[in-house]
């Protein structure tokens, strides 16, 4: 772990601890490997972004979230098959579900709500820290990790990727800065996610895309996280070439995320 680690995110880690040595006591590790090798194939979430983008057409990974520590309760009406829904039939190529009980108010029946309802490859949007959780992603339906760089070693980041790629899952790498773009960028992974979003403010500044976009690996993929709220910001972020998103908050606030994600993305 960095040693800036925003406030916040030692919460989330402290409690993450507990949270997954207490799962390890209802399922052993051994049991949870068995069930995740039997797990049939993933549904290709790296490949579905790429075809997406060279297809011309803006790659979007939407969230599904019912809340956030900085912003508390997001969609009162949340029902994550209807939102699933909704999702692949506006445009989106990819989900992302918030797992995080404590802090985001997820589950890992959300994900699989949205896995039986729709047929986009998934992500689980939630702190991984211990390859126990991997095997997990791979049994309760999802199809890539999130790695966020500044919550974990390098070390640590290794042995989760290894994992990963062993089972078949796709990993999504996050950062927020140039230190954790070069420590990210080490690891041998296709996406790499640019967190807008400053963990110590919360604020969300498109700056942070667009000045480490001549960093980044020609051979990586970027996709922007946080704040896209206008059909401009979508322009802005494709002038500059960055062609993939992820969106939650946008969409989650709106009556009809479905309907949000066509105006913000295609000005419907």
């Amino acid at each position: 772990m960095a040693k800036k680690t925003p406030d916040i995110l030692k919460k989330i880690l402290e409690y993450k601890k507990e949270y997954i040595s207490s799962s390890k006591s209802n399922i052993a590790l051994d049991d949870l490997v068995s069930r995740a090798v039997d797990c049939p194939p993933t549904k290709g979430f790296t490949n579905n972004l790429l075809k997406t983008i060279d297809d011309d057409r803006p790659a979007i990974i939407a969230e599904i979230k019912k809340a956030s520590p900085s912003k508390g309760i997001i969609c009162e009406n949340f029902n994550p098959s209807m939102i699933a829904k909704s999702y692949e039939n506006s445009g989106a190529c990819c989900l992302s579900v918030l797992t995080d009980i404590e802090f985001f108010k997820g589950s890992d029946e959300h994900l699989k709500e949205a896995r039986k309802s729709c047929s986009l490859p998934i992500l689980r949007k939630d702190f991984m820290i211990d390859t126990y959780q991997v095997y997990e992603t791979k049994v309760i339906g999802g199809d890539c990790i999130l790695i966020i760089i500044s919550a974990l070693s390098d070390m640590q980041a290794q042995e989760i990727v290894g994992v990963a790629q062993e089972i078949g899952l796709d990993i999504l790498v996050e950062v927020h800065d140039r230190e954790e773009l070069e420590r990210g960028m080490m690891l041998r992974t296709p996406l790499i996610g640019i967190n807008n979003r400053n963990l110590h403010t919360f604020v969300t500044n498109l700056d942070t895309t667009l000045n480490l976009l001549t960093d980044v690996f020609q051979d990586r993929t970027i996709i922007t996280e946080s704040g896209i709220h206008t059909p401009d910001d979508v322009k802005l972020m494709r002038k500059n070439d960055v062609n993939a998103f992820l969106v939650g908050e946008a969409f989650m606030k709106a009556e009809n995320p479905g309907d949000e994600l066509k105006r913000l993305f295609y000005n419907e």
